[in-house]
């Protein structure tokens, strides 16, 4: 049996992680459903004391003796208490379980959210994993109470129910035992329909989540172009087609959950039937009647519970079949075992690199070669959608090139040194490559926090350095409370140009050995950008720490801070110089700037 054909078994399969807590409530919902057979009993012994006259009688005095009755009460009584102590106990232990795994399972979510790449959340969304991590999980939180309640529980009853009837009569049991089959499988026969259809309702709940995160988060440019009456009515009809799908899940439930109710509601029936026949030929007491027709009655509204609960496990399986397609992705980026050695100052190098779309069609780029030196500040530039950014993104391996190869360099008392990108591990890589985008994402905590996310042991000082180092020094007196000054979500209440510094800052504070700014620093003044630029250039003479920086840039300002310029084209570098080099060699060079022959 392959186990990835069954996510909701492998959901529940999780609770081999507490295995003593598992056996321990199973064993104790067996011994809880023993007493409801031994309860039961005790009522049919007591009600046939009390047919024949014994439980209460009148003695020699004139006076009831009740003793007996006393006797069967106090027993039945105790055993109720002790069952409804056990039911207590092992309830509150299932819900610990449930709990315990639904944490687990959620951390499971939120690990591989982290560790798939970037084209994974563009191709899915955030609406989509935020479903599989509220909406999906909650189902299968439902489905992990029900388990122990509906499944376990219930499983116990059926056993002890039946077990229970055929102690009494053959006759008796058989009936209730065949209804009882049937129901089940009328029930499963129809999870798979309704597993589809909650599928469908999943799907319609990412549109719905998609959309409510395009609408907060855009919200500035949605209010600049008026689109408010258009955007809300785009969400009612995300929402109309949710509440559709979700009513033909319901409706289809409604109309097809009761059947397999009433086939196992049969068995009362049976039980009276055949009781009655049975006591009339003299092979069971009216007590035994009674206590198989409660038993009967137990039995049928437990499996009309499980009718019930039918939804909420076709709801967990579909949910369980979204989430394990999430925790079943597969990274297609993944480290080599090499160490990175620790070797300043690092270049880096792209031989005859191509990287196609992920839908397939033209290369973005195709047999793109380029050097960064050790301790270069080196600038590209090129047309909108030249491909600078997937340029970028493959330094830290963020994205990973279709074909040819990626090497860092390195210049120590002139040995030369080449390791290959892909067969480094992939952390080291990233500790020491830091692109810097244009829109830098800043989290709704205080500024020391958002500064420390790459460097978690920095110290105050260690920050305010790097504040000072990104030209950043002026922000940092404007804020109430300093580095512990809430910053607001996304960094909303800073400026542009105050954001970029701080994701900058963000970048030195974990001493990267080569930057990369994808237009990081456009919306700057070019004053603060040449201060920027400076600081990190002096690092070689103030630390030792020479970074070696790639700039993507679109301002002439940011050009002329470079020592070198690339000029991206085609999918390749067709330029290669310094400014004044380009100018006068390069025609596409000067178009691309605006700049008229002869200037």
């Amino acid at each position: 049996m392959n186990i990835r054909s069954y996510p909701l078994l492998r959901c529940l399969l999780l609770y081999k992680r507490t295995p003593v807590r598992f056996w321990l409530s199973a064993a104790l919902f067996a011994l809880a459903n023993l007493m409801l057979a031994w309860q039961q009993g005790m009522i049919a012994k007591a009600v046939h004391d009390v047919e024949q006259g014994v439980a209460v009688v009148v003695d020699s005095t004139g006076g009831l003796d009740v003793s007996v009755a006393l006797h069967w009460l106090f027993i039945i009584v105790d055993i109720a208490t002790g069952r409804a102590l056990i039911m207590y106990f092992v309830g509150w232990l299932s819900l610990v379980i449930q709990q315990d795994l639904l944490g687990h399972l959620r951390e499971m979510i939120l690990v591989q959210v982290q560790r798939l790449d970037l084209a994974y959340h563009w191709l899915h969304g955030a609406g989509e994993i935020v479903t599989r991590t509220t909406r999906d999980a909650d189902k299968l939180r439902d489905a992990l109470i029900s388990f122990w309640r509906q499944v376990v529980d219930t499983s116990f009853i059926v056993i002890a129910a039946v077990g229970f009837l055929f102690w009494y009569h053959p006759l008796l049991g058989v009936g209730p035992l065949l209804l009882t089959l049937t129901g089940f499988y009328i029930l499963f026969r129809q999870t798979d329909h309704l597993v589809q259809l909650d599928r469908a309702v999943g799907q319609a709940f990412d549109g719905v989540n998609q959309d409510l995160t395009e609408g907060v988060n855009g919200v500035r440019v949605i209010k600049a172009f008026g689109l408010e009456s258009s955007r809300v009515q785009r969400f009612e009809g995300q929402v109309r087609f949710f509440v559709q799908q979700a009513l033909e899940a319901l409706a289809y439930s409604c109309s097809r959950i009761p059947i397999p109710q009433f086939v196992v509601g049969l068995g009362q029936v049976w039980v009276l039937g055949v009781g009655a026949y049975l006591v009339s030929q003299q092979q069971l007491n009216f007590g035994e009647l009674v206590a198989a027709l409660l038993m009967a009655t137990t039995l049928v509204f437990r499996v009309e519970g499980v009718g019930r609960v039918m939804q909420v496990f076709a709801d967990a399986r579909s949910s369980a079949g979204r989430i394990w397609e999430l925790l079943d992705a597969v990274p297609e980026i993944t480290g080599g075992n090499a160490a990175l050695t620790e070797q300043r100052p690092l270049g880096i190098s792209l031989h005859n690199i191509s990287v196609l779309p992920p839908g397939g069609g033209n290369a973005v780029l195709q047999n793109c070669s380029l050097q960064l030196k050790p301790g270069e500040v080196l600038a590209l530039v090129g047309a909108t959608g030249s491909g600078k950014s997937t340029l970028a993104s493959l330094l830290p391996r963020l994205a990973d090139a279709d074909s040819g190869h990626i090497t860092l360099d390195s210049d120590v008392n002139g040995i030369n040194t080449q390791q290959a990108l892909n067969e480094l591990k992939l952390e080291d890589v990233r500790r020491q490559i830091h692109v810097v985008p244009q829109e830098g994402f800043l989290f709704s905590d205080t500024l020391a926090a958002n500064l420390r996310l790459g460097a978690e042991q920095a110290s105050d000082e260690d920050l305010l350095w790097a504040l000072r180092m990104a030209a950043a020094d002026d922000v940092l007196t404007r804020l109430s409370d300093g580095l512990q000054t809430k910053i607001g979500d996304r960094g909303v209440t800073l400026s542009g140009g105050q954001r970029q510094r701080i994701c900058l800052a963000r970048a030195l504070v974990s001493h990267p050995a080569i930057l990369v700014l994808d237009d990081a620093t456009s919306a700057l003044d070019a004053v603060t950008e040449r201060r920027v630029l400076n600081n990190i250039r002096n690092l070689k003479q103030e630390r030792g720490q020479a970074v070696s920086v790639l700039m993507i840039a679109s301002k002439l300002s940011t050009i002329l801070l470079a020592d070198r310029v690339l000029l991206l084209a085609g999918g390749k570098i067709i330029a290669n110089g310094s400014h004044a080099q380009l100018v006068a060699e390069s025609a596409e060079y000067r178009e691309l700037l605006g700049i008229e022959d002869g200037e």
